[in-house]
């Protein structure tokens, strides 16, 4: 039986000329600095997101966890969406490593506006509240359906911060998504943060790894953080190699993942018991409520005919497009999805 797995876009495979760069690439060792395959992606990372600097990390996880070190100072607040990943995902990073305070903020689909920003601040002249340092943005954002910022909205949160002197993380594990669907060039979005992350282990197709972008004297202070964190990986340019090919070769293909997900909404949304939001379908994340089933039931019950989804809550699903799932594997879960649903 042929496994259709939409848990996430980070099961995806190294394409065939990965792995070729991964036997081939010349290496050195990144502690010293000399790995020239991981500086090369540092440097094409840099500049394709406008930022003077990059460091390849092991995993976007470790780049939120670092950008909030990076923007803070322990006993201050980062303001992040109520639904961020930076706020449920990290194991509580940002208080056990950096001893800052997140200030979760309930949004209209992930997109924080300036009076929300505003209103979240803490009074500096009150010394029983924590100093608000900075703010974190994501997007795409993963809770809220994948949906992508309006570049508008984006710049006027972003400027709402600073003007009141926040630091600006963004969260983008999926930036190329959110600028692929949007037609927005990737340094626009990016110029929207102080420091961004992004993956290059979700739609992108790499086998493992992370970049963390911003100034120079940010990435500076990220390699410091990188180091109390476990440090570089040495021989790392096997992996580094994968990142080139992929930011040459795997971005534009990202729309591909946006229609698929597109018709494994619009078919889900045809059967009974299942209510998905259209409008929050805009990239490679589709999530469904069920009515007459648990998650976990639902969930099962298609793992034994072939498909793999993921539970999000009691009774949500999440699936997730990506490369190596082609239009056949869709309309495959669809049919299984009506089976399980009819049974």
């Amino acid at each position: 039986m042929t496994t259709v797995d939409l848990r996430s876009d980070t099961v995806t495979m190294p394409t065939p000329e990965m792995r070729r760069a991964m036997a081939e690439t010349p290496l050195g060792d990144d502690v010293f600095g000399d790995d020239p395959t991981v500086n090369q992606l540092e440097e094409v990372a840099a500049a394709r997101l406008g930022k003077e600097a990059a460091v390849f990390l092991p995993s976007g996880t470790m780049g939120n966890v670092i950008g909030v070190a990076v923007n803070t100072s322990p006993g201050e607040e980062m303001i992040a969406d109520a639904e961020a990943h930076v706020f449920l995902y990290e194991g509580a990073g940002a208080a056990t490593i950096s001893g800052v305070q997140i200030r979760p903020v309930a949004t209209e689909a992930g997109v924080m506006t300036p009076a929300q920003i505003e209103a979240a601040l803490r009074p500096r002249d009150d010394f029983h509240q924590p100093i608000t340092a900075a703010v974190s943005f994501e997007d795409t954002h993963n809770r809220h359906g994948g949906v992508v910022w309006p570049l508008d909205d984006l710049r006027a949160a972003s400027q709402a911060a600073r003007s009141n002197g926040l630091r600006v993380h963004l969260d983008g594990a999926r930036i190329f998504n959110a600028s692929v669907a949007s037609g927005t060039d990737v340094a626009d979005i990016a110029a929207c943060g102080d420091t961004v992350t992004f993956c290059l282990s979700k739609g992108l197709g790499c086998p493992a790894g992370s970049m963390f972008c911003g100034s120079a004297e940010a990435v500076e202070q990220a390699r410091r953080w990188r180091k109390r964190l476990g440090g570089a990986m040495r021989q790392a340019g096997v992996i580094a190699a994968t990142g080139l090919i992929a930011l040459e070769t795997m971005v534009d293909r990202l729309a591909e993942d946006h229609s698929n997900a597109r018709t494994l909404a619009e078919g889900l949304a045809e059967l009974p018991g299942v209510h998905c939001d259209l409008a929050r379908v805009q990239t490679n994340l589709v999530f469904i409520d069920l009515d007459r089933m648990t998650a976990s039931r639902f969930e099962e019950e298609c793992r034994k005919l072939g498909l793999l989804g993921g539970a999000t809550g009691p009774h949500r699903v999440r699936f997730v497009t990506h490369y190596g799932i082609t239009a056949g594997d869709i309309q495959s879960a669809l049919r299984i999805c009506e089976d399980v649903l009819s049974a």
